[in-house]
């Protein structure tokens, strides 16, 4: 044990949080934008499986306010080096992917990203739009929203889809 009693806490849960950063940068932070159960119920089970890697055997209230505490304290400090260090933003983040462009779909990204021809077309309903034609721009958003810009110079407007995570076989739907 360590002279100061909560030390091994603040290792403890360094730890566990960047674990937990390379996993979902690994396993896909896209799909957080839009929780189903199976993923609530991940994510509880998940915090229940690293509380004890965090505390260790301390249960007390001060053991788990000074877990809490690094977990925020990291995280802010992440959030002010992605925003001031490009490389580590590229590293830890992911990008916007360009799903249409000036009606034209990129079949490669949408079938890496995993939507739906389906997901696709609801997104543009959305807006109003009927054709990939009318669409200028439609993006998959860090966030995992899908956005929409039309083609219509007039009109112009955006709107962003909540994405559902869909696993279907995309070639066979183009």
């Amino acid at each position: 044990m360590f002279v100061f009693p909560y030390l091994d806490i603040i290792f403890r849960s360094a730890a566990v949080y960047f674990f937990m950063t390379i996993a979902l940068r690994i396993f896909g932070k896209k799909e957080l934008s839009q929780l189903n159960t199976a993923d609530i119920i991940l994510i509880l089970l998940i915090s229940n499986s690293v509380q004890n890697a965090m505390v260790g055997p301390d249960t007390s209230l001060w053991g788990g306010l000074v877990a809490a505490l690094v977990l925020f304290i990291i995280n802010f400090i992440i959030k002010k080096l992605t925003h001031k260090y490009k490389i580590l933003n590229d590293l830890l983040l992911d990008k916007p992917e360009i799903l249409i462009h000036d009606g034209k779909l990129d079949f490669d990204a949408l079938s890496k990203l995993d939507i739906s021809h389906d997901e696709l077309k609801e997104a543009m309903r959305e807006h109003g739009l009927e054709h990939f034609t009318d669409v200028k721009l439609c993006m998959l958003e860090i966030d995992g929203t899908i956005s929409v810009i039309s083609e219509d110079k007039k009109n112009l407007k955006q709107t962003n889809y909540k994405r559902k995570h869909n696993r279907k076989n995309l070639q066979k739907q183009f």
